[in-house]
């Protein structure tokens, strides 16, 4: 009679082997469920941000009440692209956030340390040839002055009055230059709810993967605020003035 092995779940593979197996089961080169475009720029109080709420499986509107921002202390942090691989960063950032809470020395990590934080990430893992598939938007106010930087997923990093990821980088990114670029003192808390609206519609028409469903964000010096989604006021009759809509 041969004999019997019992093996218990823990002993299944080598720590060598299960090391490997994570990693080669990593799918960020084929992305599965992402977000869309993020769009935030500079304003009187601080920063707007904005993102849909939508994961996307390929063309399939799947799920519908993403949240993509993430909050740091008083940093804001806007992902799109994969939403797992956004789930891996905000793993990173809490326990982060746990070491710095346990050092107890009565230090923060400002905006610019959390955007250095993020850009190392990416860019770390671009040279291990193993990218996170995601690009990020990281705004705050720090020492009284407003912060918005931009970073993807080749760890390329810069840091403007406006940015967006996506879509937006293409459609939106020309409005909100022409219309708060330059303005950042003078633009008031309405203005920019407006601004942002306009934005997101517009790409609500023009990017397939966009969404009605959006949620809006500000850090001003008393912190960050996210609001609940809000569904985008929207005029389907310009279709009608699109060549070959409805043929």
């Amino acid at each position: 009679m041969d004999p019997i092995t019992l093996e218990v779940p823990h002993m299944l593979r080598a720590p060598a082997a299960a090391a490997n197996q994570g990693a080669n089961a990593h799918t960020s080169s084929q992305p599965i469920i992402t977000g869309t475009s993020v769009l935030a720029f500079k304003y009187k109080d601080g920063i707007m941000m904005a993102a849909d709420t939508l994961g996307a499986f390929g063309s399939m509107a799947r799920f519908r009440d993403e949240n993509r921002f993430m909050q740091v202390g008083d940093t804001l942090v806007g992902a799109g692209g994969d939403m797992s691989d956004f789930q891996y960063m905000k793993h990173m950032l809490e326990d982060m956030q746990t070491r710095e809470y346990d050092m107890d020395d009565g230090q923060r990590m400002g905006t610019r340390s959390v955007y250095k934080y993020v850009s190392n990430v990416m860019y770390g893992r671009r040279n291990r040839f193993d990218p996170l598939w995601n690009a990020y938007v990281v705004g705050g106010v720090e020492g009284g002055e407003r912060f918005l930087g931009y970073v993807n997923l080749y760890g390329t990093t810069y840091e403007a009055d406006c940015v967006a990821t996506g879509f937006g980088a293409h459609l939106a990114i020309p409005m909100l230059r022409k219309r708060v670029e330059g303005r950042a003192d003078e633009v008031t808390e309405e203005e920019a709810v407006a601004v942002l609206d306009d934005c997101m519609r517009t790409l609500l028409y023009r990017d397939c993967q966009a969404f009605n469903r959006v949620r809006r964000a500000k850090v001003t010096a008393r912190g960050v605020e996210v609001s609940e989604p809000y569904a985008l006021q929207t005029d389907w009759s310009i279709a009608d003035y699109v060549v070959g809509y409805g043929a």
